[in-house]
């Protein structure tokens, strides 16, 4: 029986991780995904915008994980590698050279990344998103509330409202 480990934070889950956990899945018989604490994280630098605990859940969920650990730390993988017999250790290609003093113990494979998603990416267009709709909304009632058609002055007098409340 041939076990793969990987290693990630899977935030924001996304048809990526998925491809790369069926490929991973693809060479061997069992899958043991390491999911990085919150804790691990923020000694990354990281933050996730999901918390741990649902995104181990996401991930355990998935037909062809076989079992889901907490990621700690850098030093664990000797460790896991030991403790679960890994036959082989798979990452994204983005790691590419990073874990290659790991063949020592076991067989090292790099997967190529899907092309066009990345977590990273879909976090930095939802913060820049979220800055441009306060700007645009703000624009937009800075506008509508200069308008005075009669008919429409109790609408207004809501948009004001809605514009004192939001700043």
């Amino acid at each position: 029986m041939k076990t793969v480990i990987t290693y990630g934070t899977f935030d924001l889950f996304h048809i990526g991780h998925l491809k790369l956990l069926q490929r991973a899945k693809e060479l061997g018989d069992r899958l043991i995904v390491a999911v990085s604490t919150d804790e691990f994280n923020a000694i990354k630098g990281k933050k996730s915008i999901i918390p741990y605990d649902q995104r181990a859940e996401i991930v355990k969920n998935i037909k062809c994980v076989d079992m889901v650990i907490p990621e700690k730390n850098w030093e664990q993988k000797i460790e896991d590698i030991k403790k679960y017999n890994v036959d082989i250790f798979v990452m994204g290609e983005d790691w590419k050279g990073k874990f290659d003093f790991l063949k020592e113990y076991c067989e090292v494979v790099y997967l190529p990344r899907t092309e066009g998603i990345s977590s990273t990416e879909i976090k930095q267009i939802l913060q820049h998103i979220s800055k441009l709709s306060t700007t645009e909304l703000k624009k937009a009632l800075d506008i509508l509330t200069k308008i005075d058609f009669e008919e429409l002055k109790e609408a207004f007098q809501i948009l004001e409202q809605l514009k004192k409340n939001l700043w």
